[in-house]
C-alpha cells in the first residue's frame, strides 16, 4: 500500500473536538487508500505547563527526569488519537518513542536521530493496521533512557519517519494554510505559494518564518521528503497547501519567492580590535563555545588607531539574537581577560531587526540588491549591516523600520504576484 506521513501540532490536537477534526482528515487518507504514520505533538500548552512543573520542582534538573516528563504531552496525544480513530472504525494503534524503537543519541533534551528501524511498524502494518500514531519529539537512547529532540522536534520526527519509510509525502498540518511569500499580518498583499524550493524553505525558516523547524527542512533536503504545509482548520484536497520540494519540480524560479524578518537580533561592536591573523578565531571562538548563535560578520577599519601602528586595529561587527547579548559580553569579556584578545569597547545595540529576502532566483539574475537596496534607500530606512549567501540577503535596520520594510520589500519584488 502507499504510504503517508501526516503530522499534526499542538493547535491542530489542542482538545478532543480538535482530536477528532484530525482523526477525520487521517480516515479520508485511509479511505483513499494510504497507510498512514500520523505523528503528534502535545496538545497546545501542555509542554509548557510539563515544563514549568519540572522547573519549579527542581530548578536544576536531571536531563534525564526532564526528558521522561515533557514527552508524556505527545503520549497523551498519540493514545486520544488512536482511540478517536478506532471509535471511527479505522484500524489503528499508538506508538511511544521506545515502542518503535527511534533511536536517538543521549543529548537529553536536544537528542538526534540514529535510526528508526521499521521492523515492528511494519510487522503491524502487515496484520491489518491502517494507522500508526507516533508520539513525535521523543526517541530512546543507547542506555534505553527516553530523550527529547528539542522544540518543532514533531516536525523533525514526521520528517525522519517519511525518510524511513520512504512516503509518498509529508503532509504538515498547521494553524495557518501554507508558506506565504511573507507575513500576511504585516502586509495585506502576501500570496501563499503552490510549491517553494528545499533552498528556499530553509533560509526562511532559519530566518525567522515560523512555518516549519529548520532541522526538519534539512532532513527533508537531505533525504527528498517531499513536504506539503496546510491547514487543520480547511477542508483540503490534493491540491491544497504549499508543496515544498525539490527545484527540479518548480517550473520558473521567481528571483525573489519570499521575505522574511526577525525582530529579536542584536548588533555588538567590539572598537579597536588588534588587526591581526587570527584575531576572528580568537573573537568567535570563545562565541562558539558559549553557544552564541552569530549572524553577520562585518570587520570595518577603525576610526581609532594605535598611536604607533596606524592601521594596525579594526572594528568587528555582528549579530546575534537579542537573547544571547549577556552570553556574547561574558564570553568576549573572559577572552580579553584571558589575554587573547584585546579592543576599547563593547557597543551593543538591541533595537534592530533582521529584514531578508529569499529565492533560488537570484542565482541567474543579477541587480538583487540594488534593487533591494533602492527601495529601503527610497523609504528613507538606513542599512546598518548586510549578509549575503547565494539565494538570501540579509539587512539589519532600526527596529522601528520592520515592518515597513518587509512592506516595501514585498512591493519591491512585486511578490503579490506569486502564487
Amino acid at each position: 500500500m502507499p504510504l503517508l506521513v501526516m503530522k499534526f501540532g499542538g493547535t491542530s490536537v489542542a482538545d478532543l473536538a480538535r482530536i477528532e477534526n484530525a482523526a477525520q482528515k487521517v480516515q479520508r487518507e485511509v479511505e483513499r487508500g494510504y497507510d498512514v504514520i500520523v505523528i503528534v505533538s502535545a496538545m497546545a500548552g501542555k509542554t509548557n505547563e510539563l515544563v514549568g512543573w519540572v522547573n519549579q520542582t527542581s530548578p536544576f534538573y536531571d536531563a534525564r527526569e526532564y526528558d521522561a516528563v515533557v514527552s508524556a504531552g505527545e503520549n497523551v496525544t498519540a493514545g486520544l488519537m488512536a482511540l478517536r480513530l478506532q471509535e471511527m472504525g479505522v484500524p489503528a494503534r499508538s506508538w511511544q518513542g521506545w515502542q518503535v524503537p527511534i533511536q536517538t543519541t543521549s543529548q537529553h533534551s536536544s537528542a538526534r536521530f540514529v535510526d528508526i528501524p521499521r521492523a515492528n511498524i511494519d510487522a503491524k502494518f502487515a496484520e491489518g493496521m491502517k494507522v500508526a500514531v507516533v508520539a513525535g519529539f521523543q526517541g530512546v537512547s543507547p542506555e534505553n533512557r527516553i530523550t527529547t529532540l528539542g522544540r518543532g522536534g514533531s516536525d523533525t520526527t514526521a520528517v525522519a519517519f517519511a525518510a524511513a519509510f520512504g512516503a509518498e509525502r509529508c503532509d504538515i498540518y498547521t494553524d495557518v494554510d501554507g508558506v506565504y511569500t511573507t507575513d500576511p499580518r504585516i502586509t495585506t498583499r502576501a500570496r501563499k505559494l503552490e510549491k517553494i524550493s528545499f533552498e528556499e524553505m530553509l533560509e526562511l525558516a532559519s530566518l525567522g518564518a515560523k512555518v516549519l523547524q529548520t532541522r526538519s527542512v534539512e532532513l527533508a533536503m537531505r533525504y527528498k521528503v517531499r513536504l506539503r504545509v496546510l491547514s487543520s482548520f480547511e477542508d483540503t484536497d490534493e491540491t491544497s497547501g504549499t508543496l515544498v520540494c525539490d527545484e527540479e519540480e518548480i517550473m520558473e524560479s521567481k528571483v525573489v519567492s519570499g521575505v522574511a524578518y526577525s525582530r529579536d537580533e542584536a548588533k555588538v561592536t567590539l572598537i579597536t580590535v588588534e588587526d591581526r591573523p587570527g584575531i576572528a578565531a580568537a573573537i568567535f571562538g570563545p562565541l562558539a563555545e558559549a553557544g552564541v548563535n552569530v549572524d553577520m560578520i562585518v570587520q570595518n577599519i577603525s576610526e581609532k588607531d594605535y598611536e604607533d601602528h596606524p592601521g594596525a586595529v579594526t572594528d568587528m561587527t555582528f549579530s546575534c539574537p537579542v537573547d544571547q547579548v549577556e552570553r556574547a559580553r561574558r564570553a568576549v569579556e573572559a577572552a580579553r581577560d584571558a589575554g587573547t584578545i584585546v579592543y576599547d569597547d563593547l557597543v551593543v545595540d538591541t533595537d534592530v531587526a533582521k529584514v531578508s529576502v529569499v529565492g533560488i532566483g537570484m542565482r541567474s539574475h543579477a541587480g538583487v540588491a540594488s534593487r533591494m537596496f533602492k527601495a529601503l534607500a527610497d523609504e528613507n530606512i538606513n542599512i546598518k549591516v548586510i549578509g549575503t549567501s547565494e539565494i538570501k540577503i540579509s539587512v539589519l535596520v532600526d527596529r522601528k523600520y520592520l515592518e515597513l520594510a518587509v512592506q516595501t520589500l514585498h512591493d519591491a519584488f512585486e511578490l503579490e504576484k506569486a502564487g
